[in-house]
């Protein structure tokens, strides 16, 4: 079988505010970005996640890409940067050298192919990829968690997202060994109170808890939210695996596990 997936950078300013993301559909994408990068480094960004979180899958892999720089980097060019110790023929070292690497590295024994799309025409793959790299690239902009996507589903099983080293994995490890229960303190619910069918969901861990939030609601299914500015203590009590899907998320973003329960919220 092959899988159909496609991949896409955004730049604010290019350099700038940057997002990636890669997007098979809507239950299986991810996305991610950077306070400072380019559209290249998007892009290149958003092909290395997708081979990662589709590597234990042994299928063909079909990358939609609308950036003939990145194919031809990859296809192309690649294998003579690599013979001429990763410089272009003109001498000069390589740009994007570190993401290069590590595409060379993800795509080695795998079956895949890339064709180009043109962008911003309506294609709905190249689009959906589009807008949440662009959306990654608007929230740091501006300072906020981004929605970091389900991760690759297969068969209704969702693989993680990886998360890189340094402070990202340090903040992980650190708050890992607490309690699955999280307690937000200080959570200023909005005026507009949730119906009863519109519980929370945060899809962004990879599936729908929002029935584990009954308790926020009176038997007879209203929402407990009452009037606007009100502080509340919301108590979510999640499994070892869910908590540390959660603490991987907000690591990802360097924000603290509340703060990110805030933003999707």
């Amino acid at each position: 079988m092959t899988i159909t997936a496609a991949a896409d950078g955004s730049a604010l300013g290019n350099p700038g505010p940057a997002g990636w993301a890669w997007y098979v559909d809507d239950s299986s994408w991810a996305a991610g970005g950077w306070k400072h990068a380019t559209n290249n480094q998007g892009e290149l960004k958003a092909v290395l996640e997708l081979f990662r979180a589709t590597a234990h899958i042994d299928d063909d892999l079909l990358v939609l890409c609308d950036s003939q720089y990145v194919i031809n980097s990859v296809t192309k060019w690649m294998k003579g940067w690599k013979a001429k110790g990763w410089r272009k023929g003109d001498g000069k070292p390589v740009m994007n050298l570190d993401l290069l690497k590590e595409i060379d590295e993800a795509i080695a024994g795998r079956r895949y192919r890339f064709e180009w799309v043109k962008g911003h025409v309506g294609h709905p793959l190249n689009e959906a990829a589009d807008e949440r790299a662009r959306g990654a690239a608007e929230a740091f902009q501006r300072g906020r968690p981004a929605p970091a996507g389900p991760g690759f589903r297969a068969g209704g099983a969702a693989a993680e997202p990886g998360v890189s080293g340094g402070r990202a994995a340090t903040a992980a490890a650190s708050v890992g060994q607490r309690s699955p229960t999280l307690t937000a303190d200080r959570m200023t619910e909005q005026a507009s109170a949730y119906a009863h069918d519109e519980l929370f969901s945060f899809d962004d861990l990879g599936h729908d808890i929002g029935e584990n939030f009954r308790d926020l609601t009176d038997p007879h299914g209203t929402s407990a939210v009452r009037s606007a500015g009100e502080l509340h203590r919301v108590t979510l009590s999640l499994s070892a695996e869910e908590h540390q899907r959660l603490v991987q998320r907000a690591a990802a973003r360097n924000v603290t596990v509340e703060e990110y329960l805030r933003g999707l919220i």
